[in-house]
């Protein structure tokens, strides 16, 4: 687009030009009336000439009258020698004012040539803007194979290392060994050791891969390349393999280097899963890569690290010693990897002193780096709203529920019995919550809608957990049919309301069945093996190991986990309907219910049953 109104200007130019030379010229060019060498002659003899110009072939005459006339002679006759063959007398001839003009000049050419000239010109210049452009597209057709990598060199402005990155404490020091091949790989050579060939980062979405490879570039002090699964692969076949021949070679001039590859699975899935064939571009950029991990010489000083979140379906040669020799998991951040987290991202924003970063910490578990960040950014938006100069708890902690559950949705109006509901139903998660021993505190309770959500019941854990117990599954599918229980026991009648809560309830008793080996009777094992087809990026097929009869057993006892929950739910909101009857009042009233209030009213949590 750019080179087309490029291309327009100058032709618009060049007619401009080429316009007011005509119109100079045009203006200066008369056109007298023509005549004869016979009828000059007369004028001559008859003393009725004034003037007469001499250019080239041409006779200019001006008549004592003012009229003008115009007279062609034969080229190569002077105007001397026309006169003396008409025997014209030299008296005559005295009394005309005659000036010789060279016929050859710039006015000449400008007037008899241009007219043909400037239409060859137009053309060739034309022709040229489009070799231009040929040539222009034949150097990116020749570029289309080479890759699309972003490189940080050792003067970066912005250079990450250890201390920006909290947490990952473990995957921290399973880097250092790369950093320090990096700086002395000659210590490592001199002892036989082999200079790793790349390191696989693994952890869920936002957990720090890429910042973590950027720091092991920053703290070994070189160049960083940092391109993405995604970009190696085109709809031409090779140019992905293209693309990482071009990547290692740039990599090898800049040794030592750190050669960075976000998002692998897009290229490195499982050979042989797909519906293409083994000409498949994917494939055949994957088996370059692999190549070209072989094809390291011994002391060429490159470190290859990739970042994914779906190791399972990974092809296996990547993952062979040789190729991506470490791999490192970054888990979810504990409650003091969030606070440290926090603490990083909270540098450049002005908080009020009373902030308390570990209380923030305390309520977001589950919460990765990126979830922290967006958190802290979304605290800062608040403030900035509301017009003030600082960040305080108010916002923070606005901003966890609308990280979690998205904005408040006030202009949703509810009717009074809609509200009613609502209350109860959020009342209903909230007491049978307290009163279950192995469930998670109630932090907040609010029928203000949130995102898709009409109300919520925020629950959080006091110490982070790595495992949980059967009993707490149960109680926590108590929890979550909660609501519907509510709305049937006060009410007689449900809404779709629950219409989430079921599902999740559903999810984790089918879970606790085919994935947990905690049903009773059907035994410790599982059911059913997913297995993903690349289709349309899609998980399409689950092979069931077992057989119709089973199914029919694992469907009755989801059922019955259900049932239990119910069951269990169910005695608690009658036996504490009076608790639950003031909870509604105080929801209807303020809308919102925190952990203090909520406490004042049901008392202290019972402790978590041991056994």
């Amino acid at each position: 687009m750019k080179n087309l109104i490029k291309n327009f200007l100058v032709f618009f130019i060049v007619f401009l030009a080429v316009a007011a030379i005509f119109s100079y010229f045009g203006e200066s060019v008369e056109k007298p009336e023509r005549a004869g060498t016979e009828e000059l002659i007369n004028y001559i003899n008859n003393e009725e000439v004034e003037s007469i110009v001499v250019e080239g072939s041409k006779l200019s005459i001006i008549l004592k009258d003012g009229s003008k006339k115009i007279v062609k002679k034969e080229v190569g006759e002077s105007f001397s020698e026309l006169l003396s063959n008409f025997n014209v007398a030299p008296e005559k001839i005295v009394a005309i004012n005659i000036e010789v003009k060279e016929g050859e000049g710039l006015n000449f050419w400008m007037v008899s040539i241009l007219p043909f000239l400037i239409p060859f010109l137009l053309i060739g210049v034309f022709i040229y803007f489009m070799m231009r452009s040929v040539q222009g597209a034949n150097s990116k057709a020749m570029m289309f194979g080479q890759s699309q990598v972003k490189q940080y060199g050792k003067d970066n402005k912005e250079k990450v290392t250890f201390k920006n990155v909290a947490g990952v404490k473990e995957a921290k020091e399973d880097l250092k060994e790369v950093v320090e091949f990096l700086k002395h790989p000659k210590k490592f050579l001199e002892l036989g050791a082999r200079i790793p060939r790349g390191a696989l980062l693994l952890g869920s979405p936002g957990t720090g891969k890429t910042l973590l490879a950027r720091a092991v570039a920053g703290e070994a002090d070189v160049p960083f390349f940092h391109i993405s699964g995604s970009e190696f692969v085109e709809m031409f076949v090779g140019v992905g393999a293209s693309r990482v021949r071009d990547l290692f070679k740039q990599a090898k001039k800049s040794a030592p280097c750190i050669i960075f590859i976000d998002e692998i699975d897009a290229v490195g899935r499982r050979r042989g899963a797909g519906l293409g064939g083994s000409h498949d571009e994917r494939e055949q950029t994957l088996n370059q890569i692999l190549v070209e991990m072989d094809g390291f010489e011994p002391n060429v000083n490159v470190i290859v690290l990739a970042a994914t979140n779906r190791p399972d379906v990974l092809d296996p040669a990547l993952l062979r010693p040789g190729r991506f020799d470490r791999q490192i998991v970054l888990d979810e951040p504990d409650i003091a990897d969030r606070e440290g987290i926090l603490k990083v991202h909270a540098k450049k924003k002005p908080l009020a002193k009373e902030v308390s970063l570990r209380r923030v910490a305390e309520r977001t578990p589950g919460f990765s780096g990126a979830d922290l960040a967006n958190l802290l950014n979304e605290a800062a938006i608040l403030a900035a709203r509301r017009n003030k100069k600082i960040i305080e708890m108010d916002e923070l902690l606005e901003s966890i529920e609308r990280v979690m559950l998205g904005p408040e949705r006030k202009s949703r109006v509810l009717t009074e019995k809609e509200k009613k509901i609502t209350a109860y139903h959020e009342a209903g998660h909230a007491i049978v919550a307290h009163f279950l021993p192995n469930t998670d505190p109630v932090h907040k309770i609010s029928i203000i809608a949130r995102g898709r959500a009409g109300g919520y019941t925020l629950k959080l854990p006091i110490t982070d957990k790595h495992m949980q117990t059967k009993m707490e599954f149960t109680e926590e599918i108590a929890v979550l049919l909660a609501g519907y229980v509510t709305e049937k026991e006060i009410f007689g009648d449900i809404t779709t309301g629950a219409t989430s809560d079921l599902r999740r309830a559903t999810k984790l008793a089918r879970r606790l069945v085919t994935d947990f080996g905690m049903s009773e009777n059907l035994g410790p094992r599982t059911y059913g093996e997913k297995e993903e087809m690349i289709f349309l990026g899609r998980e399409i097929h689950e092979q069931r190991d077992y057989s119709e009869k089973v199914a029919e057993q694992i469907d009755k006892e989801i059922t019955l986990f259900i049932e239990h929950a119910v069951h269990t739910a169910k005695g608690i909101v009658n036996k504490e309907r009076d608790v639950m009857e003031k909870v509604v009042k105080v929801l209807l009233k303020k809308e919102t219910l925190e952990k203090e209030g909520f406490e004042k009213i049901v008392g202290k949590k019972p402790k978590e049953d041991k056994g």
